[in-house]
């Protein structure tokens, strides 16, 4: 019984570790996506929106 218990445990902790490496993968190439605009336009950054009104650079 405490065997299936540790696997169960090890399972539960692969599969969180996947998703938080998803997650990671998902916002890097995002940024890397933003980067290579940014690139070919010239920019300088990002603005967004603040729920105030005022457009200030996307922090990452």
């Amino acid at each position: 019984m405490p065997q299936l218990f540790l696997l169960g445990l090890v399972g539960a902790a692969a599969w969180l570790g996947y998703k938080q490496m998803a997650r990671e993968a998902d916002r890097v190439s995002e940024r890397n996506r933003r980067s290579e605009a940014e690139m070919r336009t010239g920019a300088q950054g990002t603005l967004v929106r603040d729920p105030d009104g005022v457009y200030r650079l996307k922090k990452d």
